[in-house]
């Protein structure tokens, strides 16, 4: 079911013929009227809306007299940073921009189709497809960069425990594994957002205003939790990705440490 959005198509009046000229050059022949999909719109909407409010927003924060809303938001930064640090240990605080900001963009996606004439982002696989790629491809970059690359493509082979030869089965189970996480990633979070926007329509085509508000309601609270489950995931796959056996010595001695205490 699609729907036509008024602000893009206002968008597209304005910028579509600038963009099909642009991509015309890479073999892309587009309709001006529809050059910009509405997923796309809504995403730089958000990001709009976001980058607006964090320069508002950090203008009135203060070291001496915190507001409500600052330590509001404190609390969250610091409940994330926990997170990090109890999977990855004191390196993991390093890892707050990307799971931050990946966290706040998918929260905001999935509120705003709540207001009138826009849509959730997340309900198009394209953008959720895009979060997902976004943190494997990062997650992989950071297990290289912290095991190397020889180590890190070893992890994928041998387990600790199990004998050598069973590498030969290990390895495609891992290389599997890891290849369905962009599927899960992506379509856990597509397919609530967009089935909560489906039923909302529907129920709206049936009794409007009215009866839509409970699910509306409920949305709310099922958007926060689909953003918290991908931090979540994004936060383990980080975890294991940068795990060193380094890494579990360290905090075996800080174990220790606090159990002699």
């Amino acid at each position: 079911m699609h729907h036509e959005f008024w602000i893009v198509n206002a968008f597209n009046q304005v910028f579509g013929s600038a963009v099909a000229a642009a991509l015309a050059p890479l073999g892309y022949h587009l309709d001006p009227a529809h050059a910009v999909p509405d997923y796309l719109v809504m995403c730089l909407i958000v990001f709009l809306v976001l980058s607006v409010l964090s320069i508002a927003v950090s203008s009135t924060f203060s070291v001496e007299n915190p507001g409500k809303f600052q330590i509001v938001l404190e609390d969250i930064v610091g409940f994330l940073v926990g997170l990090l640090t109890e999977y990855m240990g004191p390196k993991g605080a390093r890892y707050l921009p990307l799971v931050g900001t990946i966290g706040l963009f998918i929260f905001a996606a999935n509120q705003i189709g709540k207001v009138p004439g826009l849509m959730s982002p997340t309900a198009n696989i394209n953008v959720t497809a895009g979060c997902a790629i976004t943190v494997w491809v990062f997650y992989h970059l950071m297990g290289v960069w912290e095991q190397g690359p020889i180590k890190y493509v070893l992890h994928f082979m041998f387990m600790p425990g199990a004998p050598w030869w069973t590498c030969v089965f290990i390895f495609p189970i891992e290389i599997i594994s890891h290849a369905s996480r962009v599927l899960s990633l992506s379509l856990r979070l597509y397919g609530n957002i967009f089935g909560e926007e489906m039923v909302v329509v529907i129920i709206a085509g049936l009794v409007p205003w009215v009866a839509p508000l409970p699910m509306m309601v409920l949305g709310l609270v099922t958007g926060t939790l689909q953003a918290f489950v991908f931090v979540m995931l994004t936060i383990i796959y980080l975890a294991a990705a940068v795990h060193t056996d380094h890494d579990h010595e360290e905090h075996n001695h800080e174990a220790e440490a606090h159990a002699s205490a």
